[in-house]
């Protein structure tokens, strides 16, 4: 598990690529302490799993679907990428809950500035946008972001300085591609609300029959 607060960027040194899969060696520091064979990983929020060290990087294999799902697919060689090992059970819960599995890609529209903030608004599928919510967490390239608006075709958040330059979204620009993991409760609720019998999912007449919606 991740909590979406990027440890260090680092380059995408290497990428060797099957039919549908790849092994990628990524370039860093920080991410190698305390690392092991078979640690994970988030790389621009793909968890992905260690399965060789150096003295200035890591390697990984990235399956099929995750090359499906992800823009790791579409990176170029020495790109800069995001960071976060997985949390430790004595770290601190700085950001929200993140798996680390890419639910879609969205594209940047526009980037403004606003004073201190600098706002992103992206496009994404009507899959993803159902599961952004206004206030809510979203994780953007692996960091943990508030959601500032949404539309029916995009959404927006609004960055401080030090998580854009912290980051690579400071890389960004109109065009560039952003790997999206939703907020996970969001998923495992609307599950639950729709399992089962058509009788005994929740429904907007179950809720209002036990109290639940004021008339």
């Amino acid at each position: 598990m991740f909590t979406g607060i990027i440890e260090e960027t680092g380059k995408l040194s290497g990428i060797k690529k099957g039919a549908h899969s790849a092994q990628v060696k990524i370039q860093c520091r920080k991410a190698l302490e305390g690392t092991k064979v078979g640690d994970s990983i988030a790389v621009n929020g793909v968890c992905l799993t260690v399965t060789s060290l150096s003295e200035d990087g890591f390697t990984a294999d990235v399956m099929a679907e995750t090359m499906r799902r992800s823009s790791l697919s579409g990176l170029p060689l020495m790109a800069t990428v995001n960071l976060e090992r997985a949390m430790a059970a004595d770290g601190r819960f700085g950001g929200h809950i993140v798996s680390g599995h890419i639910d879609g890609t969205g594209t940047v529209v526009s980037i403004r500035q606003e004073e201190n903030a600098v706002w992103f608004t992206v496009s994404a599928a009507p899959g993803l946008l159902r599961y952004i919510v206004e206030k809510g967490s979203v994780a953007l390239d692996g960091i943990s972001l508030t959601v500032a608006g949404v539309s029916e075709r995009e959404f927006q958040v609004s960055v401080i300085p030090h998580t854009r330059e912290a980051a690579s979204l400071s890389e960004k620009r109109a065009g560039s591609v952003v790997n999206i993991e939703c907020d996970i409760i969001g998923k495992y609720v609307e599950k639950l609300a729709l399992a089962g019998k058509p009788e005994s999912r929740i429904t907007e007449a179950f809720l209002a029959e036990h109290g639940f919606l004021a008339d």
